[in-house]
Formats: C-alpha cells, structure tokens, sequence
C-alpha cells in the first residue's frame, strides 16, 4: 500500500463515518456501519503513520506530522468511547478532525530522519497522548456544556441524542482530563530526566507553559475533588489548561517550522 492510497482511503472513511454517525441521529442507521468506517479509516491512518515512520527512519513530529499523529491518537479514544457509549456526537466533531490532519500531513508535511534516541521518543510520545486527552476533554467539556445548557433551558433538541445522560458526560470528561494529567505529568518528568537542558532555546518556552497546563489541570481535579467543582467552572479551566498545551506544543512548532522554517 502506498502513502498516497492509504491518506486517500483515511480522508474519505473518516468523512464517510462522519456522515454516517449524522445518519444514524436522523434515520436510526444501524452503527456498524459508522463503526466499520472508522476502523477502516483507523487502520489506514496508521498505516499512513508507519509509512511515514518507514521512511523518516523513526516517527516524524514536525508539524503536520505531530498534527497527524495526534488526531490518529484521538479518533482511536472517540471510536473507543462511540462503541460503549452512546457518544456519536464525538465522531461527529473528531472525524473530520481526523481526516484534514492526515491530508495536511500528506500534503504539506516535511518528512525527514528521525534525530531522536528512545528516550525522547518516550518523551515525545507522552507529551503527544497527553495533547490527545487533552483534546478529547475539551471536546467532552464543551458537549458537556452545550448540553447543560440545553438542559437548563429545557431546549430538548434532537442532537441530545448524541449524548449519553448528563452526569455520564461529566464523569467521562473528569476521567479523560485525570489520564491527561497523568500523562502531562509523564511527560514533565520524562522531559526532566530525559531531555539535557529543559530550558534551553526553542525549549523553555513549551516547558513553561506545559507546566502551567500541569497545574491548571491539578487545580481543576483538586477543585471537583474537595469542592466538587462542575458545570462552567470546570469547562472553563480545562480550555484553559488545553490552551496553554496547544501554544506549548502547535504555537511554538508553527512559528518554527512554518514561519521561520527552521527544523
């Protein structure tokens, strides 16, 4: 399989799956079908990634790539999570998500041979699932809220549907922002152990602001644990903490490689 025909089969199964989930709130399509596509669309994602992988010698993160390897990592949680639950709304927002990220990296991504020794793939691998959780909670906070709202409201409207009870869609967002913290914190201490100068050029400004995205996410759990703090508070800083993670990871990486095209 080439990497022009597996990005190809990615984009249009990630949008064909997409379509479907929208179906199936309309029509009452069975699920499987969406599912099938996702899986279909999944596996030629990552073999888009490895052929990629294949090629740079070792996993590529410059920023399409990074991009890319990201929203495979959240359309594998969304797929994950729409198979037990009835999530559809999620593939509805990740999918197409999915499918742009492993165009662009196709299309525009610089491939080139991996530089980095085992431990700092460790350390880029964590810091990547960490943005991936990351990701997902936002997209979860923010569902969370429309539907608080609505149901605060009483504006009971089909895409309700989509979503699991109220308090199921809090437990999974609290859940999915603990993982990422655990995961951020992975990430620091890796970056600690692994990396020579954390705070070296092109470097202190993401471990700055990873850091600040650490402990907005500590504040948050501590906050719902000992005050149980819900509702707008919580979504409020979880785009916080995803915020600061975004400039620390894409913001740096799109000024480098973009503007200044530096590696």
């Amino acid at each position: 399989m080439t990497v022009e025909f597996a990005s190809h089969t990615a984009f249009f199964a990630y949008l064909l799956s997409a379509l479907l989930w929208v179906f199936r709130q309309r029509t009452g399509l069975n699920s499987m079908f969406a599912q099938a596509a996702a899986l279909l669309a999944l596996a030629a994602h990552a073999m888009t990634q490895g052929l990629f992988w294949h090629q740079a010698q070792g996993p590529d993160l410059h920023f399409f790539a990074a991009l890319s390897w990201i929203a495979l990592a959240m359309a594998v949680i969304s797929t994950v999570l729409t198979a037990r639950r009835p999530l559809s709304a999620l593939g509805i927002l990740v999918y197409p998500i999915a499918a742009l990220s492993v165009y662009a990296n196709y299309r525009w991504g610089v491939h080139v041979t991996s530089a980095l020794d085992w431990r700092l793939k460790l350390h880029a691998s964590f810091a990547l699932l960490a943005y991936a959780g990351l990701s997902i909670a936002t997209l979860l906070a923010l569902l969370y809220w429309l539907q608080d709202r609505a149901l605060r409201r009483r504006h009971l409207q089909s895409w309700l549907g989509a979503l699991p009870p109220l308090v199921q869609t809090e437990h999974m967002l609290f859940k999915t922002l603990g993982t990422s913290w655990l995961l951020l914190t992975l990430t620091l201490a890796t970056g600690i152990v692994f990396v020579e100068d954390m705070l070296a050029q092109h470097l202190w400004h993401k471990t700055v602001l990873t850091a600040l995205s650490w402990l907005a996410l500590l504040i948050l759990l501590v906050g719902r644990m000992r005050y149980g703090w819900r509702g707008a508070r919580a979504v409020h800083w979880t785009l916080g903490a995803a915020t600061l993670l975004a400039l620390a990871f894409f913001g740096s990486k799109f000024v480098l490689e973009l503007v200044l095209q530096k590696p």
